[in-house]
């Protein structure tokens, strides 16, 4: 068994990319790491899944653009057959290249980030690039088929479980997501009926250049309407439709209008769960609710701890349903979460207090 630094197994990394160039730049990045170990190479789709059966790696990077099979084909096969964590590593900014790239997020890989570009500043891209691929690999991922894909009945039928025994008067609803977030709100949408009409503002981290075409992507997966929130236009445009946090601005709600800002990071995040939630607790109070859904680290959960202080109904994801079980967890040490559900339960409830209105 190979050993790392501290004396433990090393990370299995297979790495799937048909540019010799780029291939050999990562395999150069992650052999200089004595906690990683590269066992093996592809440079398409076919042969990566080849590998990944024969080799079962703890890892996976992955390209978007591949020949024989493509990036998007490779990770719905992987995902299907020999569940693997996946890191898609893409430069990739056009839109159908994108869209290609949420399919692969929607269909079970963990993340995204883009190629090295050349003009770096030494040493960054590939400390992040580390960085991220041991986070990555750390998470347990599970058999993921298509099926999150094909339609999703509505939800239409009465909640078993009454909503705390509480009269709920919801006005908008605000979703916070990291990790895992584009399948995640696939199939929240989808469950959703026709007849909701609440606002939904959401904050997603996928960082620029990725993100630039998501809310596009969203929109043509639903019947619902999905935009990037413009700034200082009013919450009553969300009307029946999804406003989201545009990559690398907060989204905040002041004075019954929505406002994106270029204010610090929170929690290495911007746009931040927390900014929202805190606006939206200061603004709706008790009218407002809020979900915290699959992903990593701490933001939303203060935010959402305000939003139940100040009246709201709070929701956070389980952890059976979670990719992974990090800012719905914070939220729950928190006691932020009056509820805490499995993704598939969370749009009944949501549905339930659109039908209040």
């Amino acid at each position: 068994m190979a050993a790392g630094s501290a004396g433990q197994r090393r990370t299995r990394v297979l790495v799937v990319e048909d540019s010799l160039t780029v291939r050999q730049r990562l395999i150069e990045v992650l052999s200089a790491d004595p906690d990683i170990e590269v066992v093996g190479e592809a440079q398409d789709g076919k042969r990566g899944i080849e590998l990944c059966l024969a080799l079962r790696p703890d890892v996976i990077t992955l390209d978007m653009m591949l020949p024989v099979m493509t990036g998007l084909a490779a990770t719905e096969y992987i995902m299907a057959h020999c569940p693997t964590p996946i890191l898609v590593v893409s430069s990739s900014t056009n839109r159908g290249e994108l869209f290609r790239t949420y399919e692969a997020l929607s269909a079970g890989a963990v993340d995204v980030m883009e190629k090295p570009r050349g003009d770096e500043p030494a040493g960054v891209w590939e400390a992040a690039f580390l960085t991220q691929l041991k986070l990555v690999a750390r998470i347990r991922v599970i058999t993921h088929l298509r099926g999150l894909h094909q339609p999703v009945e509505p939800y239409r039928t009465p909640v078993p479980r009454a909503l705390s025994g509480a009269t709920r008067d919801c006005t908008v609803v605000a979703i916070g997501a990291s990790t895992g977030g584009p399948g995640a709100m696939v199939e929240l949408l989808r469950q959703l009926p026709a007849e909701f009409q609440l606002p939904i503002l959401l904050v997603l981290h996928i960082g620029e250049p990725f993100g630039m075409a998501f809310a596009d992507w969203l929109d043509g997966q639903t019947a619902r309407p999905v935009a990037f929130a413009r700034d200082g236009e009013p919450l009553s445009n969300g009307k029946g439709r999804v406003l989201m946090a545009p990559p690398d601005r907060h989204l905040m709600v002041r004075g019954g209008r929505l406002y994106l800002t270029h204010d610090p990071e929170r929690h290495s995040c911007r746009p931040s769960v927390d900014v929202l939630f805190e606006s939206v607790a200061r603004e709706i109070g008790a009218g407002a609710t809020a979900c915290l859904l699959t992903g990593m680290g701490r933001d939303g959960a203060a935010g959402l701890l305000d939003i139940r202080r100040a009246g709201g109904f709070t929701i956070a994801q389980d952890e059976a349903t979670c990719v992974v079980w990090g800012m719905p967890r914070e939220a729950v040490l928190l006691n932020a979460a009056e509820r805490v559900l499995p993704l598939r339960e969370i749009a009944p409830v949501l549905a339930e207090l659109g039908a209040k209105r």
